[in-house]
Protein backbone atom coordinates (compact mmCIF):
# COMPACT_ATOMS: atom_id res chain seq x y z
CA UNK A 1 0.00 0.00 0.00
CA UNK A 2 1.08 3.60 -0.56
CA UNK A 3 0.88 5.57 2.68
CA UNK A 4 1.15 9.32 3.07
CA UNK A 5 1.32 11.89 5.83
CA UNK A 6 1.12 15.66 5.56
CA UNK A 7 1.83 18.69 7.72
CA UNK A 8 -1.02 19.51 10.08
CA UNK A 9 -2.80 22.79 9.35
CA UNK A 10 -4.76 23.36 12.55
CA UNK A 11 -3.66 26.39 14.55
CA UNK A 12 -0.52 25.59 16.56
CA UNK A 13 -0.74 21.89 15.72
CA UNK A 14 2.79 20.49 15.66
CA UNK A 15 2.10 16.78 15.89
CA UNK A 16 2.55 14.51 12.87
CA UNK A 17 0.79 11.31 11.85
CA UNK A 18 3.87 9.13 11.34
CA UNK A 19 7.25 9.04 13.05
CA UNK A 20 10.42 7.91 11.21
CA UNK A 21 10.20 4.66 13.19
CA UNK A 22 6.70 4.08 11.78
CA UNK A 23 8.00 4.74 8.28
CA UNK A 24 10.82 2.26 8.72
CA UNK A 25 8.37 -0.44 9.84
CA UNK A 26 6.02 0.18 6.89
CA UNK A 27 8.87 0.10 4.40
CA UNK A 28 10.23 -3.12 5.93
CA UNK A 29 6.88 -4.75 5.14
CA UNK A 30 7.04 -3.67 1.50
CA UNK A 31 4.87 -0.55 1.67
CA UNK A 32 5.77 2.85 0.24
CA UNK A 33 5.59 6.00 2.35
CA UNK A 34 5.43 9.62 1.18
CA UNK A 35 5.85 12.53 3.59
CA UNK A 36 5.20 16.21 2.94
CA UNK A 37 8.36 18.23 3.46
CA UNK A 38 8.77 19.53 7.03
CA UNK A 39 5.66 17.63 8.16
CA UNK A 40 7.43 16.35 11.27
CA UNK A 41 9.56 19.38 12.07
CA UNK A 42 7.25 20.66 14.82
CA UNK A 43 7.59 17.36 16.66
CA UNK A 44 11.36 17.29 16.18
CA UNK A 45 11.56 14.95 13.15
CA UNK A 46 13.52 16.21 10.15
CA UNK A 47 13.07 15.32 6.48
CA UNK A 48 16.49 13.65 6.63
CA UNK A 49 15.26 11.28 9.34
CA UNK A 50 12.26 10.29 7.22
CA UNK A 51 14.48 9.76 4.18
CA UNK A 52 16.85 7.57 6.20
CA UNK A 53 13.83 5.55 7.33
CA UNK A 54 12.85 4.94 3.70
CA UNK A 55 10.26 7.61 2.95
CA UNK A 56 10.13 9.84 -0.10
CA UNK A 57 9.65 13.56 0.56
CA UNK A 58 7.12 15.51 -1.52
CA UNK A 59 6.84 19.29 -1.72
CA UNK A 60 3.08 19.78 -1.31
CA UNK A 61 0.15 18.12 0.47
CA UNK A 62 -1.61 17.71 -2.87
CA UNK A 63 1.19 15.50 -4.13
CA UNK A 64 0.89 13.30 -1.05
CA UNK A 65 -2.91 13.06 -1.23
CA UNK A 66 -2.78 12.33 -4.97
CA UNK A 67 -0.43 9.35 -4.61
CA UNK A 68 -1.46 7.80 -1.28
CA UNK A 69 -3.94 4.96 -0.78
CA UNK A 70 -4.05 5.80 2.94
CA UNK A 71 -3.53 9.20 4.54
CA UNK A 72 -2.39 9.08 8.16
CA UNK A 73 -2.92 12.34 10.05
CA UNK A 74 -3.46 13.60 13.58
CA UNK A 75 -6.35 16.05 13.30
CA UNK A 76 -9.36 16.19 11.03
CA UNK A 77 -8.83 17.75 7.59
CA UNK A 78 -9.25 21.49 7.30
CA UNK A 79 -11.67 22.82 4.67
CA UNK A 80 -8.82 23.57 2.26
CA UNK A 81 -7.95 19.86 2.33
CA UNK A 82 -11.42 18.53 1.49
CA UNK A 83 -10.83 18.75 -2.26
CA UNK A 84 -7.60 16.76 -1.90
CA UNK A 85 -9.49 13.67 -0.74
CA UNK A 86 -10.62 11.15 -3.31
CA UNK A 87 -13.06 8.29 -3.58
CA UNK A 88 -11.93 5.04 -1.98
CA UNK A 89 -9.00 6.65 -0.14
CA UNK A 90 -8.48 5.64 3.50
CA UNK A 91 -8.31 8.59 5.90
CA UNK A 92 -6.89 7.50 9.26
CA UNK A 93 -6.95 10.27 11.88
CA UNK A 94 -8.94 11.88 14.68
CA UNK A 95 -12.22 13.01 13.14
CA UNK A 96 -14.63 14.16 15.92
CA UNK A 97 -17.50 14.32 13.44
CA UNK A 98 -20.44 14.80 15.81
CA UNK A 99 -19.99 18.59 16.15
CA UNK A 100 -18.75 19.02 12.57
CA UNK A 101 -21.48 18.48 9.96
CA UNK A 102 -19.47 20.28 7.27
CA UNK A 103 -16.60 17.81 7.45
CA UNK A 104 -18.98 14.87 7.71
CA UNK A 105 -20.82 15.98 4.59
CA UNK A 106 -17.53 16.41 2.72
CA UNK A 107 -16.33 12.92 3.66
CA UNK A 108 -19.63 11.39 2.58
CA UNK A 109 -19.63 13.24 -0.74
CA UNK A 110 -15.99 12.38 -1.44
CA UNK A 111 -16.65 8.67 -0.90
CA UNK A 112 -13.65 8.19 1.37
CA UNK A 113 -13.12 5.46 3.94
CA UNK A 114 -12.75 7.51 7.11
CA UNK A 115 -11.38 5.71 10.16
CA UNK A 116 -11.46 7.71 13.41
CA UNK A 117 -8.89 7.08 16.12
CA UNK A 118 -11.37 8.11 18.79
CA UNK A 119 -13.91 5.32 18.16
CA UNK A 120 -11.57 2.33 17.70
CA UNK A 121 -12.05 -0.10 20.58
CA UNK A 122 -10.00 -2.91 22.08
CA UNK A 123 -11.25 -6.26 23.35
CA UNK A 124 -12.42 -4.71 26.62
CA UNK A 125 -14.32 -1.91 24.89
CA UNK A 126 -11.72 0.71 25.78
CA UNK A 127 -10.53 3.40 23.36
CA UNK A 128 -6.81 2.64 22.84
CA UNK A 129 -6.10 5.38 20.30
CA UNK A 130 -7.86 8.05 22.34
CA UNK A 131 -6.28 6.98 25.62
CA UNK A 132 -2.80 8.53 25.22
CA UNK A 133 -4.15 11.92 24.18
CA UNK A 134 -6.70 11.80 27.00
CA UNK A 135 -3.87 11.10 29.43
CA UNK A 136 -1.92 14.08 28.11
CA UNK A 137 -4.96 16.38 28.00
CA UNK A 138 -5.87 15.39 31.56
CA UNK A 139 -2.44 16.29 32.87
CA UNK A 140 -2.31 19.49 30.80
CA UNK A 141 -5.75 20.58 32.02
CA UNK A 142 -4.42 21.13 35.53
CA UNK A 143 -1.27 22.82 34.26
CA UNK A 144 -3.24 25.19 32.03
CA UNK A 145 -5.99 25.74 34.58
CA UNK A 146 -3.45 26.69 37.22
CA UNK A 147 -1.90 29.19 34.81
CA UNK A 148 -5.16 30.90 33.92
CA UNK A 149 -6.21 31.16 37.54
CA UNK A 150 -3.51 33.81 37.77
CA UNK A 151 -4.91 37.32 38.14
CA UNK A 152 -3.16 38.63 35.03
CA UNK A 153 -5.35 36.32 32.90
CA UNK A 154 -8.61 37.21 34.64
CA UNK A 155 -8.44 34.38 37.15
CA UNK A 156 -9.13 34.49 40.89
CA UNK A 157 -5.49 34.69 41.80
CA UNK A 158 -5.52 31.35 43.62
CA UNK A 159 -2.52 29.05 44.05
CA UNK A 160 -4.06 25.60 43.80
CA UNK A 161 -1.58 23.91 46.11
CA UNK A 162 -1.83 26.67 48.70
CA UNK A 163 0.82 27.40 51.32
CA UNK A 164 0.87 26.80 55.09
CA UNK A 165 -1.91 28.75 56.75
CA UNK A 166 -3.85 29.31 53.49
CA UNK A 167 -6.64 27.09 52.14
CA UNK A 168 -5.71 25.02 49.10
CA UNK A 169 -7.52 25.60 45.83
CA UNK A 170 -10.54 23.47 44.93
CA UNK A 171 -10.64 21.50 41.68
CA UNK A 172 -13.82 19.86 40.39
CA UNK A 173 -13.50 17.21 37.68
CA UNK A 174 -16.67 16.29 35.79
CA UNK A 175 -16.16 12.85 34.25
CA UNK A 176 -14.02 10.07 35.62
CA UNK A 177 -12.71 8.52 32.40
CA UNK A 178 -9.08 8.49 31.30
CA UNK A 179 -8.76 12.27 30.98
CA UNK A 180 -10.53 12.84 34.28
CA UNK A 181 -8.39 10.26 36.04
CA UNK A 182 -5.13 11.80 34.81
CA UNK A 183 -6.42 15.25 35.69
CA UNK A 184 -7.07 13.94 39.20
CA UNK A 185 -3.54 12.49 39.37
CA UNK A 186 -2.06 15.85 38.43
CA UNK A 187 -4.37 17.70 40.81
CA UNK A 188 -3.49 15.44 43.73
CA UNK A 189 0.17 15.89 42.84
CA UNK A 190 -0.01 19.65 43.47
CA UNK A 191 -1.90 19.15 46.74
CA UNK A 192 -5.16 20.73 45.61
CA UNK A 193 -8.55 19.78 47.07
CA UNK A 194 -10.15 17.52 44.44
CA UNK A 195 -13.75 16.48 43.83
CA UNK A 196 -14.57 14.09 40.98
CA UNK A 197 -18.08 13.43 39.62
CA UNK A 198 -19.24 10.57 37.40
CA UNK A 199 -22.47 8.66 36.70
CA UNK A 200 -20.81 5.24 36.86
CA UNK A 201 -20.87 3.99 40.45
CA UNK A 202 -18.35 1.24 39.68
CA UNK A 203 -15.96 3.79 38.21
CA UNK A 204 -16.32 5.98 41.29
CA UNK A 205 -15.55 3.01 43.53
CA UNK A 206 -12.47 2.22 41.44
CA UNK A 207 -11.26 5.82 41.61
CA UNK A 208 -11.81 5.95 45.35
CA UNK A 209 -9.69 2.82 45.71
CA UNK A 210 -6.91 4.47 43.69
CA UNK A 211 -6.92 7.89 45.29
CA UNK A 212 -8.27 7.16 48.76
CA UNK A 213 -8.96 10.26 50.81
CA UNK A 214 -7.04 12.48 48.34
CA UNK A 215 -10.12 12.75 46.11
CA UNK A 216 -13.79 13.17 47.04
CA UNK A 217 -16.00 11.19 44.66
CA UNK A 218 -19.60 12.18 44.02
CA UNK A 219 -22.33 10.67 41.89
CA UNK A 220 -23.05 13.15 39.10
CA UNK A 221 -26.48 14.65 39.75
CA UNK A 222 -27.75 18.15 39.08
CA UNK A 223 -27.64 18.92 42.80
CA UNK A 224 -24.06 17.67 43.19
CA UNK A 225 -22.91 19.53 40.07
CA UNK A 226 -24.41 22.80 41.33
CA UNK A 227 -22.93 22.36 44.81
CA UNK A 228 -19.49 21.52 43.41
CA UNK A 229 -19.46 24.42 40.95
CA UNK A 230 -20.20 26.89 43.75
CA UNK A 231 -17.06 25.79 45.59
CA UNK A 232 -14.71 25.35 42.62
CA UNK A 233 -11.72 27.45 41.69
CA UNK A 234 -11.00 25.22 38.68
CA UNK A 235 -13.46 22.97 36.82
CA UNK A 236 -12.25 20.28 34.41
CA UNK A 237 -14.84 19.01 31.91
CA UNK A 238 -13.84 15.53 30.79
CA UNK A 239 -17.09 13.86 29.72
CA UNK A 240 -17.06 11.54 26.69
CA UNK A 241 -19.62 9.74 24.55
CA UNK A 242 -17.53 7.91 21.90
CA UNK A 243 -18.34 9.43 18.51
CA UNK A 244 -21.30 11.41 19.86
CA UNK A 245 -21.85 14.96 21.04
CA UNK A 246 -20.93 15.63 24.63
CA UNK A 247 -23.91 16.38 26.93
CA UNK A 248 -24.00 19.94 28.29
CA UNK A 249 -23.67 19.17 31.98
CA UNK A 250 -22.43 22.67 32.85
CA UNK A 251 -25.06 25.09 31.58
CA UNK A 252 -25.09 28.86 31.19
CA UNK A 253 -27.42 29.12 34.19
CA UNK A 254 -24.72 27.52 36.33
CA UNK A 255 -22.09 30.20 35.69
CA UNK A 256 -23.57 32.81 38.09
CA UNK A 257 -23.23 30.18 40.83
CA UNK A 258 -19.47 30.09 40.35
CA UNK A 259 -16.85 32.33 41.89
CA UNK A 260 -15.75 35.28 39.78
CA UNK A 261 -12.45 34.42 38.15
CA UNK A 262 -12.94 30.66 38.43
CA UNK A 263 -11.65 28.70 35.43
CA UNK A 264 -13.30 26.03 33.29
CA UNK A 265 -11.05 23.81 31.17
CA UNK A 266 -13.27 21.92 28.71
CA UNK A 267 -11.27 18.91 27.55
CA UNK A 268 -14.39 17.64 25.75
CA UNK A 269 -14.46 20.57 23.32
CA UNK A 270 -13.47 18.34 20.35
CA UNK A 271 -16.85 16.63 20.73
CA UNK A 272 -18.76 19.87 21.27
CA UNK A 273 -17.82 20.48 24.90
CA UNK A 274 -19.61 19.64 28.15
CA UNK A 275 -20.14 23.29 29.04
CA UNK A 276 -22.95 25.13 27.26
CA UNK A 277 -20.88 28.31 26.98
CA UNK A 278 -17.79 26.58 25.56
CA UNK A 279 -16.52 27.46 22.10
CA UNK A 280 -13.33 26.29 20.46
CA UNK A 281 -10.25 28.37 21.16
CA UNK A 282 -6.64 28.08 19.99
CA UNK A 283 -3.23 27.92 21.62
CA UNK A 284 -2.47 31.52 20.63
CA UNK A 285 -5.80 32.80 22.02
CA UNK A 286 -6.80 30.11 24.53
CA UNK A 287 -9.23 31.80 26.90
CA UNK A 288 -12.24 34.08 27.06
CA UNK A 289 -14.38 35.26 29.96
CA UNK A 290 -18.13 34.77 30.15
CA UNK A 291 -20.24 35.69 33.18
CA UNK A 292 -17.02 36.27 35.09
CA UNK A 293 -15.74 32.72 34.46
CA UNK A 294 -12.55 32.09 32.47
CA UNK A 295 -13.09 29.46 29.74
CA UNK A 296 -10.16 27.47 28.28
CA UNK A 297 -11.41 25.43 25.31
CA UNK A 298 -8.40 24.65 23.11
CA UNK A 299 -9.40 21.96 20.62
CA UNK A 300 -5.96 20.34 20.32
CA UNK A 301 -4.50 20.53 23.80
CA UNK A 302 -1.87 17.79 23.27
CA UNK A 303 -0.50 19.81 20.35
CA UNK A 304 1.25 21.94 22.95
CA UNK A 305 3.62 19.05 23.69
CA UNK A 306 4.04 17.62 20.18
CA UNK A 307 7.07 15.43 20.70
CA UNK A 308 5.51 13.51 23.58
CA UNK A 309 2.09 13.49 21.94
CA UNK A 310 3.28 12.26 18.53
CA UNK A 311 5.23 9.34 19.94
CA UNK A 312 2.45 8.40 22.38
CA UNK A 313 -0.19 8.57 19.66
CA UNK A 314 1.76 6.60 17.07
CA UNK A 315 2.48 3.91 19.67
CA UNK A 316 -1.27 3.31 19.80
CA UNK A 317 -2.36 3.89 16.20
CA UNK A 318 0.47 2.22 14.31
CA UNK A 319 -0.67 -1.39 14.63
CA UNK A 320 -4.06 -0.51 13.15
CA UNK A 321 -2.40 1.35 10.30
CA UNK A 322 -0.20 -1.64 9.58
CA UNK A 323 -3.19 -3.97 9.71
CA UNK A 324 -4.93 -1.91 7.02
CA UNK A 325 -1.74 -1.53 4.96
CA UNK A 326 -1.08 -5.27 4.98
CA UNK A 327 -4.63 -6.41 4.33
CA UNK A 328 -6.69 -3.51 2.99
CA UNK A 329 -9.45 -1.91 5.08
CA UNK A 330 -12.13 -4.45 4.25
CA UNK A 331 -10.15 -7.49 5.34
CA UNK A 332 -8.65 -5.64 8.30
CA UNK A 333 -12.05 -4.81 9.84
CA UNK A 334 -13.08 -8.46 9.52
CA UNK A 335 -9.93 -9.41 11.39
CA UNK A 336 -10.37 -6.79 14.14
CA UNK A 337 -13.87 -5.80 15.28
CA UNK A 338 -12.43 -2.94 17.30
CA UNK A 339 -10.98 -1.40 14.15
CA UNK A 340 -14.39 -1.79 12.51
CA UNK A 341 -15.79 0.46 15.25
CA UNK A 342 -13.38 3.12 14.04
CA UNK A 343 -14.93 3.31 10.56
CA UNK A 344 -17.17 6.39 10.77
CA UNK A 345 -17.73 6.96 7.04
CA UNK A 346 -17.45 4.31 4.34
CA UNK A 347 -17.90 5.13 0.64
CA UNK A 348 -20.72 7.61 1.12
CA UNK A 349 -22.39 6.00 4.15
CA UNK A 350 -22.29 6.97 7.83
CA UNK A 351 -21.36 3.79 9.65
CA UNK A 352 -21.11 5.07 13.23
CA UNK A 353 -24.42 5.24 15.08
CA UNK A 354 -23.41 7.96 17.54
CA UNK A 355 -22.24 10.20 14.71
CA UNK A 356 -25.42 9.51 12.73
CA UNK A 357 -27.64 10.22 15.73
CA UNK A 358 -25.78 13.44 16.59
CA UNK A 359 -26.09 14.81 13.05
CA UNK A 360 -29.51 13.32 12.17
CA UNK A 361 -27.98 11.22 9.38
CA UNK A 362 -29.04 7.84 8.08
CA UNK A 363 -27.05 5.15 9.86
CA UNK A 364 -25.77 2.22 7.84
CA UNK A 365 -24.10 -0.65 9.76
CA UNK A 366 -20.65 -1.35 8.38
CA UNK A 367 -21.59 -4.99 7.99
CA UNK A 368 -24.22 -3.94 5.43
CA UNK A 369 -21.62 -2.36 3.14
CA UNK A 370 -18.64 -4.66 3.78
CA UNK A 371 -19.57 -8.29 3.33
Amino acid sequence: MIIGTTKELKNHEYRVGLTPDNVMAFVARGHKVYVETNAGLGAGFTDEEYIEAGAAILATPKEVFDIADMIVKVKEPEECEYDLLREGQILFTYLHLAPNPTLTDALIKKGVKAVAYETITDNEGNLPCLRPMSQIAGRLSIQEGAKFLEKAYGGRGVLLGGVPGVERGKIVIVGGGIAGTFAAKAAVGIDAQVTLLDINANRLAYLEDIFGASVTTLYSTEANIRKSLKEADLVIGSVLIPGGKTPKLIRKEHLPLMKKGAVIVDIAIDQGGCCETSRVTTHDDPVYIEDGVVHYCVGNMPGAVPRTSTIALSNSTFRYGMLMADNGLEKAVRMDKGLANGVNIYCGKCTNKNVADSLALEYTPLSDVIR
